[in-house]
């Protein structure tokens, strides 16, 4: 194995969840970093994250190949950490799960930037019938057409303090008495720490071994939706009920969720995140994972604990409610 030296790298959707974690790392380990946003004014918080001048915030519609371009200028390597969970406006699944992934591949490629790594998902499938999945499938061979070499990462869902997971189902716990069984709670997830997610794309980054692989990113333990709403409940102290919610009504409820993204709200659940909850999201046998690039998982159990304390009635120091 051989490691390449830090140079500049452009990470387009660097301000996000994810992102924020990522150029961290990359800064620590002496890469001058660009990160390429649609809104840069969302992205100035992490120049502390590094020296003076060490991070710069450009602006960049990855969907206009002529702003990639320029993004990508003197870079030596690129991750693309762009994607949505729900459609609102001109922000498709489409335009940036596979146009703008395959705009970016095109832009390394004609550059000559060395390294690309592209972030998936853990269900990515063509066939699948979420529009969520299936564009990010399209995604990853829009990529391997333009650039072979690239390296693909599919993270499962992805936990940590500010995740859209845990947080979100511990905020429903506060206001609502019972919490949705959608399925019945027999979904299975292998959530991942934000921590371990974006150590590997920097090592996907930095390691020369990794050209062209495909990584699938999981943590050490399977839990079933209605287990990780058991978690969640235990740890913000609460007794709210877990309600059987089946899929089809599921789905009738996500429709009519979704509209509020038309207000520029974000919904609670959509039609699509439904359909994704019909099939199980866990790293598949055999695939290379967090193993293979040397990271030994965290357990949810270890950090969840550390950020759901907020949503208990008291705060931290509140007692267990009595048995």
């Amino acid at each position: 194995m051989s490691e390449a030296a830090p140079g500049l790298i452009t990470v387009f959707g660097g301000s996000g969840f994810v992102g924020s974690q990522v150029v961290q790392d990359l800064a620590r380990r002496g890469w001058r970093i660009r990160v390429a946003v649609r809104r840069p004014d969302r992205a100035y918080k992490l120049q502390t994250s590094g020296h003076v001048g060490q991070i710069q915030a450009v602006r960049c519609d990855a969907t206009d190949p002529a702003q990639v371009e320029t993004a990508l200028a003197g870079a030596d390597a690129a991750i693309n950490l762009i994607g949505v969970l729900y459609e609102a406006g001109g922000r498709s699944f489409q335009a940036l799960h596979v146009d703008a992934a395959r705009n970016i591949a095109t832009g390394c490629a004609a550059a000559g930037v060395g390294r690309l790594v592209h972030i998936s998902a853990v269900g990515a499938n063509p066939e699948s019938a979420s529009r969520y999945a299936c564009t990010k499938a399209a995604g990853e061979m829009a990529v391997r057409e333009v650039k072979p070499d690239a390296v693909v990462i599919r993270p499962s869902i992805v936990f940590g303090a500010g995740d859209g997971f845990l947080n979100r189902f511990a905020s429903m716990a506060t206001m609502s008495p019972a919490l949705p069984l959608i399925g019945g709670g027999r979904t299975r997830f292998q959530p991942v720490y934000v921590g371990d997610v974006a150590e590997a794309i920097v090592r996907a980054v930095e390691r020369t071994d990794a050209a062209g692989r495909t990584f699938e990113l999981g943590g050490p333990e399977v839990m079933t939706f209605k287990e990780v709403l058991e978690l969640v409940l235990r740890e913000t102290r609460r007794r709210n009920g877990l309600i059987p919610l089946p899929f089809f009504a599921a789905r009738t409820i996500g429709s009519l969720a979704q509209l509020t993204s038309v207000a520029g709200i974000a919904p609670a659940l959509t039609r699509d995140q439904v359909v994704l909850l019909e099939a199980d999201n866990v790293v598949a046998d055999g695939a290379e994972g967090l193993a293979e690039l040397g990271i030994e998982p965290t357990g949810i159990e270890a950090i969840a604990p550390s950020y759901l304390w907020r949503y208990r009635r008291g705060g931290q120091f509140s007692e267990r409610p009595a048995a």
